[in-house]
């Protein structure tokens, strides 16, 4: 199934005529920076087909007249065609009074082969302009969308309800080509996984590319508070649901909800090109921990951390080397860590602050070095 980029054109991919918002000479034709240079790698490195879809209202009548309208577009598709941007098909709505009309964004009434195809993965596809009818008519199609505010003195309380009501994919406060590309090509890296035994029922759900987003329950609340450590300074979305038998103990509740994050992690990783593959060390008042990660598909634990306490809040302290041993079996990570201090609360914490930067910097990728940071050609 095809994935499609409608694009809009006027505040988009060339700069809106600030008077009277018609693009209809090739004095008024300028474009915005980048738009070559990454649109141009969007459409050769990314499985997108490329679609334009304009609102011209009026395009045909007297104050709008066609003359006037085609050689500053006709320029503007050959320019991008020489810089190998091709769009399969340019829409354009000329309806004009407009109010209403089922062919004008955010209606639909000249994409309706693509929603009634099943060859294209709308779901997967995105709308990318500077209004909010753009945000709106990817919700029409079923797409996501890049909405780009360039209208200054809309509030931002309007626009935050709207994004969030219609659920846009990303937000920018001008067009950023270079931003799109990256966002484009780097998808969000998402997984989930089911595990359940006889001892332990546990859902997880992450994000490596999230904003921090936690939503956890293990029964355990200081379990709970660690792991809502590693998903808001890891930067990374996480959903923790565990029914574990703690009428017995502590043990299987963290192991396997360790274990099954560790294999998640792996799953989530995909095939790890662009990976900065190694990550942190920070200190915590009295405390000073360290966390070395390596996503090398080989599984391997140092511990260097003492506590004199048998237990903080409801968690045992003999399961802190317990549970990342479960983790780098799951994530197959070499993970080398290190703890001195006095305050046991803050020794454990800093441990898992450091154990989440340790990841987020791991798992950053850069899309303009997509390669395997191995010289064995796997990992």
């Amino acid at each position: 199934m095809k994935k499609v980029l409608f694009i809009d054109r006027d505040g988009t991919l060339a700069i809106e005529p600030p008077v009277d918002y018609q693009l209809d000479s090739l004095e008024k034709l300028e474009f915005y920076p980048k738009v070559f240079q990454y649109l141009s790698k969007i459409a050769t490195e990314l499985e997108y087909e490329l679609v334009m879809v304009t609102n011209q209202d009026g395009l045909g009548t007297e104050s709008f007249p066609e003359d006037t309208f085609w050689p500053a577009q006709n320029k503007l598709i050959q320019a991008f065609e020489n810089e190998g941007v091709v769009f399969s098909e340019v829409v354009i709505d000329k309806t004009f009074p407009h109010e209403n009309a089922p062919t004008r964004k955010p209606r639909t009434g000249l994409l309706k082969k693509y929603i009634d195809s099943e060859n294209y993965d709308l779901e997967n596809s995105f709308v990318i302009g500077d209004r909010l009818t753009d945000v709106e008519l990817a919700k029409n199609l079923g797409a996501k969308a890049i909405y780009i505010n360039n209208v200054k003195g809309l509030a931002d309380t309007e626009v935050s309800v709207e994004k969030e009501t219609l659920e846009a994919t990303i937000a920018l406060e001008t067009i950023d080509w270079k931003i799109v590309y990256e966002f484009l090509k780097l998808e969000d890296r998402c997984a989930e996984i089911t595990r359940n035994t006889n001892e332990t029922k546990i859902y997880i759900k992450v994000n490596l590319d999230g904003s921090g987003k936690n939503d956890i329950s293990t029964g355990l609340h200081f379990f709970d508070h660690m792991l809502d450590q590693i998903g808001r300074h890891g930067a990374m979305d996480l959903t923790v649901k565990v029914d574990g038998d703690l009428e017995v103990d502590e043990h299987h509740t963290i192991e396997d909800t360790m274990i099954a994050f560790g294999e998640l992690f792996q799953k989530a990783l995909g095939d790890k090109l662009g990976i900065e593959r190694y990550g942190f060390c920070l200190p915590m008042d009295d405390c000073l921990a360290q966390v070395a990660v390596d996503f090398g598909g080989r599984n391997w634990l140092e511990w260097d951390a003492e506590f004199k306490r048998e237990k903080i809040g409801d968690m045992p302290t003999e399961m802190f080397f317990h549970l990342f041993k479960s983790f780098t079996d799951g994530a197959k990570c070499n993970l080398n860590i290190q703890a001195s201090g006095v305050n046991e609360h803050h020794k454990i914490e800093g441990i898992f602050k450091a154990f989440a930067k340790a990841m987020k910097m791991a798992v950053k990728r850069d899309a303009n070095n997509m390669f395997l940071p191995s010289t064995k050609g796997m990992l």
